[in-house]
């Protein structure tokens, strides 16, 4: 496959796994994954994500907050620390 088809898609694999992308973009996101094997993996791994995220009966502040800082810094979510 394409790498550079499948970098143009990657942006709109979250939008797909919500059921939120247009019915036009769903359609060809299928089509490719239908030939992509990586990017089967990417959308599995991030519906799998999404369900453990969702079913998971700690706390957000489960983890130590030096962990929760060297993520959200990883991440770049800096901002997000800053307001919590």
């Amino acid at each position: 496959m394409n790498a550079h088809q499948c970098r143009d898609l990657l942006g709109s694999l979250s939008d797909y796994v919500d059921g939120t992308a247009q019915e036009a973009l769903c359609a060809e996101i299928e089509r490719h994954l239908a030939e992509c094997e990586d990017c089967r993996v990417v959308v599995d791994t991030l519906k799998k994500t999404i369900y453990l995220v969702h079913t998971l009966d700690t706390p957000q502040d489960a983890l130590p907050e030096e962990v929760r800082t060297r993520l959200f810094r990883k991440l770049n979510l800096e901002d997000y620390l800053s307001h919590k």
